[in-house]
Parts: C-alpha cells; sequence; structure tokens
C-alpha cells in the first residue's frame, strides 16, 4: 500500500496547524489592535514619534545598536528586568500596543549592553541623568562617562571645527586631555541630534487597559497635585 499521500497530508497539515498557531493567531491578534484613546488627556496613545525621533531610529539601525541591545522589558518574575533587586529597566513589563506606531520593531536578542525601551525614565543609580549632554558625551566615548563600559566610540558622528565667533552651545563640554585643541570645538553631527532625540523618545509609561494588573502609574508629585487641584 502506498502511503506517500498519507505521509504528505500528514506533514501539510502538521505544518499548517504549526503556522496557524505560532503566525497567523498572533499576526491577527496584532492587526486588531488599535491605539488607546484617553479622553481625559485628549491623546491617543502610543503617540506619534517625532520627525526628529523617526531619523533617529533610521540612525540606529544603520549603526547596528539592535545587535548588542533590545528594546523589551520582561515582565517581573521572568527574568530581572522588572521587581526588587532588578535592573529597574523599566515601570512595566512590554506589551504589543507599545510597538503599534512601528513599522519596523527593533526587539534585538541579544543584551550584551543594557535594554532601551525605557531609557529616559530609569531609575537606576549607575544610569541616571540622560540628558541630551549626558548621551552625547557618552557617544562620543563611553569610558568617559562609565570607565567599565564596553561599548565602542561613535566619535565619528562629531564633528571638530575652529570656534568662529561665539562657541556653539551644542559643543560637547569637555576638558584636558579629552578635549579638542585650543580654538576648536566638538559638536554633534545631523545624525548624532538625531540618535539623541530617538533614544530620549524611548519610553512606555503609560498604563493601557492590559497592564492594570501588572503597573501602577507613578503617584504624582506634590507640586504636579497642588497644579491639579487649582
Amino acid at each position: 500500500m502506498n502511503r506517500a499521500p498519507l505521509i504528505f497530508l500528514g506533514v501539510f497539515f502538521a505544518f499548517a496547524f504549526s503556522f496557524v498557531g505560532l503566525v497567523l493567531t498572533n499576526q491577527i491578534t496584532y492587526g486588531g489592535l488599535s491605539t488607546h484613546v484617553d479622553e481625559g488627556e485628549g491623546k491617543a496613545f502610543p503617540m506619534q514619534p517625532s520627525g526628529l525621533a523617526a531619523q533617529g531610529k533610521r540612525v540606529y539601525q544603520d549603526l547596528g545598536c539592535v545587535t548588542c541591545h533590545t528594546q523589551q522589558v520582561r515582565r517581573a518574575g521572568f527574568g530581572s528586568d522588572m521587581g526588587e533587586k532588578s535592573r529597574a529597566w523599566g515601570e512595566r513589563q512590554s506589551v504589543a500596543r507599545d510597538y503599534l506606531r512601528e513599522e519596523r520593531v527593533l526587539l534585538g536578542s541579544m543584551r550584551i549592553g543594557p535594554d532601551l525601551r525605557n531609557l529616559t525614565t530609569r531609575k537606576n543609580p549607575d544610569w541616571d541623568d540622560f540628558s541630551a549632554d549626558w548621551l552625547y558625551r557618552y557617544l562620543y566615548d563611553p569610558k568617559l562617562v562609565m570607565t567599565d563600559s564596553r561599548m565602542p566610540r561613535y566619535a565619528f558622528l562629531f564633528e571638530t571645527r575652529p570656534i568662529v565667533g561665539e562657541p556653539s552651545p551644542k559643543a560637547l563640554k569637555l576638558s584636558g586631555s579629552h578635549g579638542p585643541e585650543a580654538g576648536h570645538e566638538i559638536v554633534p553631527t545631523d545624525r548624532a541630534e538625531a540618535l539623541v532625540g530617538y533614544l530620549l523618545s524611548l519610553k512606555d509609561t503609560y498604563a493601557y487597559p492590559e497592564t492594570n494588573n501588572v503597573y501602577t502609574p507613578p503617584a504624582p508629585e506634590a507640586g504636579e497635585q497642588k497644579e491639579a487641584g487649582q
């Protein structure tokens, strides 16, 4: 008896079932998501990124940052992203809706460096003061900020040029052997400004309906409470 048709059908249905369960079902679920409109704030979340952040994302991709950095905060109890004695890489776990505005999601697969999904909201004492100036200095030479950093320098994102008239307000604040020669300054290029704009936009702090059981928004500061009551 020729069992080839039965074997073929068995293999076909096994692959079809796997495809439906692992790919198609998730695609349908994600495709059914929409932005969440907060009537109190009059905004739809996640919000559309700025043009500068969109440009910076392309720089992020060009430089291969996704090779060493992820953008997904795992839930408490699954790894050490959240919870007590954790890395404090986010105030809540990442959910599918967080990526709704992204044409290409840069989840990444390795954490040679820290997760960046909530870089500017992080409370880790080793990673504080995430201002644009801090990020520029770190990109120019990571060891200026963290002596044990394994990240390579991205000095090519900056330009050393003679000072004409007044120094640029964007010039890096460097001194000693790290600074430029007299009469010169080091300023970020357009690519550096776009990349920093993108990094500063990475924050998922809004509490969606699906995060109510896993995230409690931080209480407003005293000044904010007073202002809200006025």
